[in-house]
């Protein structure tokens, strides 16, 4: 109720100085539980139990700071990174753009975090509760980029619940090469092997391993993904990341570089996640991202195959409370359509 009475003078801010107070605000907020949500919302993707379907996406909380406080606010569950072995101060700024008229933004980041060591730390001192997963990705110079991928899933697989293998940025050059068929392949197999040396933290959980694909591909790169992803046995795939397509837009920041999302990226999310759910013949659990911002968005992308979805740039237009009017908002449409459970909605 009250964010679109702050939101005017939260945009007076530069958007990467407002997204760093809105992390030292939630640091400082008093610790709130986790919502009860309906039983109808839960799903099971990869052994994981979801409360709810709607998460929040990589990106908002890139360190591991505010994981729990996120839940508290109604999400499913949360991804945080994306996080590179060695810490890395990202692109130069000015870097994080608000496309105010299009309800957009554009970043070009370039995955700055302060390290997989001090995440860990964070991630380790919490009671757990609640699903979190790590979004891994490898540093701007390494040399070697599958060995990275291969130590941030040795590193964070103690502390996350599920393993995100981020190779779709496009602010970090030549790392969407890795979703070539052959070079993904080699990837999934050090990462695969890297998560067995690491072994359940507790004898029991092994965490899942998703993988994170951009939306800028053609039919050719999305069969040969489907069948490697198939192959090496990945248990979901998150589709999709920015885009560095221009659809039409207003904004004066529509010419800066880097990714775009928001609700123009909707249309061409939504149409990969079909291809997606063609390609793999629901094989792979599919979790949507890009342009979701509202009940009958996320509703879309159920139906569309998407198993969960996850949100982020809708935030900075709708306000914190947005997971939990989707969450609620989903249940009229499930019961319009005589689901009994979100399951029973997904494709």
């Amino acid at each position: 109720m009250i964010y679109p009475l702050l939101r005017p003078l939260i945009f007076r801010l530069d958007a990467e100085r407002a997204h760093l107070l809105s992390l030292s605000a939630l640091e400082m907020a008093p610790k709130r539980k986790a919502p009860a949500f309906d039983p109808k919302l839960a799903i099971e993707v990869a052994g994981l139990r979801f409360p709810s379907p709607v998460g929040l996406a990589a990106g908002y909380d890139k360190d591991a700071r505010v994981p729990d406080a996120m839940l508290g606010l109604g999400f499913g569950f949360v991804e945080v990174g994306t996080l590179t072995p060695r810490p890395q101060a990202g692109n130069p700024q000015p870097r994080l753009f608000r496309l105010v008229e299009d309800r957009a933004v554009i970043n070009r980041m370039g995955f700055n975090n302060g390290g997989q060591d001090a995440a860990f730390a964070r991630l380790a001192g919490r009671r757990r509760q609640g699903i979190v997963g790590v979004n891994v990705g490898a540093n701007k110079d390494a040399e070697d980029r599958i060995a990275d991928y291969a130590t941030g899933v040795r590193m964070m697989a103690p502390v996350a619940d599920y393993l995100t293998i981020n190779i779709s940025s496009p602010n970090t050059p030549g790392l969407r090469a890795l979703q070539e068929a052959a070079a993904l392949d080699e990837l999934l197999a050090g990462v695969m092997e890297a998560r067995g040396e690491a072994g359940p933290p507790n004898g029991s959980h092994v965490p899942p391993i998703f993988l994170k694909v951009a939306p800028d591909l053609d039919a050719s790169d999305i069969s040969a993904i489907a069948r490697v992803v198939i192959d090496r046995k990945v248990d979901a795939l998150i589709i999709s990341n920015t885009t560095i397509s221009r659809p039409p837009l207003s904004s004066k920041f529509a010419d800066e570089q880097g990714g775009l999302s928001g609700e123009p990226l909707r249309p061409l999310a939504l149409a990969k996640l079909r291809e997606f759910r063609h390609a793999t013949g629901g094989q792979v659990p599919l979790i949507a991202a890009g342009g979701i911002g509202s009940a009958p968005d996320a509703y879309a992308r159920i139906r569309a195959g998407a198993s969960l979805v996850q949100l982020y740039s809708a935030l900075v237009y709708e306000g914190p409370g947005l997971a939990k009017r989707i969450a609620r908002g989903l249940l009229p449409f499930m019961e319009r359509d005589g689901f009994k459970t979100l399951a029973e909605a997904v494709g």
